[in-house]
């Protein structure tokens, strides 16, 4: 029988998070526009309503530990766990859900299969990335370690497991070789980020993302050291703990004046800076599939991106982009001078890059994707 009740939990849901958060908003959205009810469980914020409706889904923020709006850290994805585990479950009883995705395997995965051992309630775990053992070893690898059995058991009780990109169904695959695991990659809101009116030279780069090590912006900067003699500007949407390693490196080498940090954006003043770039710039070291590069390619923009998972599957080399091997700031350097020496070549990719999403990523078609496996997962 159809998943006509769905209930979507994730520590992370706009205005809190990022691209995870984005991404259950966005799905949960179009899955209302399918005719499904739709309610999401997620984490207190601030002055955030406690109950409210958005968008045609009802959202219901559990009081959990949350001192920023960018991010968390274990410990609040703890106190999410054991909040959605436990104050979750009377929401559970009282909405009787036919199904349940959860965004993440950990925290809300585990609550959800919590909740599993005492009612009968299919779920599918969405895997996103940081909850995948292998992932970002450099910031998860303990987490990872003492997660693996608990992870395992989520995994195998679910309905299904759904990666967002081939890279990281390889890396959960590698975990758990028993769990099939499905791909369904992030979507894109395509009439929010559109293609403007805009003028090709000189480059405006652009970066959009926390400003962290996996993001490698220390590389992008590395690279760009080397270009003094071009044209060029940087503009960094979002904000994180490398900010002032990162001041002090660009100052280093000769560049600081050429770079804005612009600080976290949202809503209409995001895709304003996406309408105001004219390359996109994204050095990361590892993703599942990136909503930001997404984002920038339905903005019309061509993109300079390592050649990492997510990544790959998004820009077509020589299509709507070019793809370096992460950790070479030459070789980005490269692909970096040939695009900023180019305006006519910048243009071409960026309307390639807005084709290549509308025709594969809208979330239209990601939402119609997991209804049909929530319409299997109930069904079984």
């Amino acid at each position: 029988m159809p998943a006509e009740h769905i209930l979507i939990v994730n520590s992370e849901y706009p205005p809190i998070g990022g691209g995870a958060g984005n991404a259950s908003a966005q799905l949960a959205r179009y899955l209302a526009q399918l005719g499904r009810r739709v309610t999401v469980l997620t984490s207190r914020f601030a002055d955030l309503p406690h109950d409210e409706q958005h968008d045609g889904v009802r959202v219901v923020r559990l009081p959990a530990l949350r001192s920023r709006q960018d991010r968390s850290d274990t410990l609040e994805q703890i106190s999410f766990l054991l909040s959605a585990a436990l104050l979750g479950l009377p929401w559970v009883l009282r909405l009787r859900p036919q199904a349940v995705i959860a965004f993440f395997g950990a925290p809300s995965g585990v609550a959800v299969w919590f909740w599993s051992l005492f009612l009968s309630l299919p779920y599918i775990v969405s895997l996103r990335g940081g909850d995948v053992p292998g992932f970002r070893p450099y910031d998860f690898a303990r987490q990872h370690r003492l997660l693996a059995p608990l992870l395992r058991l989520v995994w195998r009780r679910a309905r299904a497991v759904v990666a967002n990109s081939q890279g990281l169904r390889s890396l959960g695959t590698a975990f758990e070789a028993k769990v099939p695991i499905a791909v369904i990659p992030n979507g894109v809101d395509l009439d929010r980020f559109h293609v403007p009116e805009r003028t090709w030279g000189p480059a405006r780069l652009l970066f959009v993302g926390r400003v962290v090590y996996q993001k490698g912006l220390d590389v992008l900067f590395e690279a760009l050291g080397g270009l003094a003699t071009h044209e060029w500007t940087l503009t960094i949407v979002g904000d994180g703990p490398r900010h002032a390693e990162l001041l002090a490196q660009a100052a280093r080498l000769g560049i600081a004046e050429r770079i804005t940090f612009a600080g976290w954006k949202s809503g209409a003043e995001l895709a304003a800076a996406y309408a105001e770039a004219n390359l996109f710039a994204y050095a990361s070291r590892h993703e599942g599939m990136p909503n930001a590069l997404l984002e920038a390619m339905a903005s019309g923009l061509p993109a300079v991106a390592t050649r990492i998972a997510g990544n790959e599957e998004l820009v077509a080399e020589g299509e709507t982009g070019l793809l370096v091997p992460s950790e070479d700031p030459a070789a980005l350097r490269a692909a970096l001078a040939t695009l900023i020496a180019d305006p006519a070549l910048r243009q071409r990719y960026g309307s390639e890059a807005r084709s290549r999403v509308q025709a594969r990523y809208s979330w239209q078609t990601v939402a119609s994707q997991y209804a049909t496996l929530l319409d299997q997962a109930t069904a079984d």
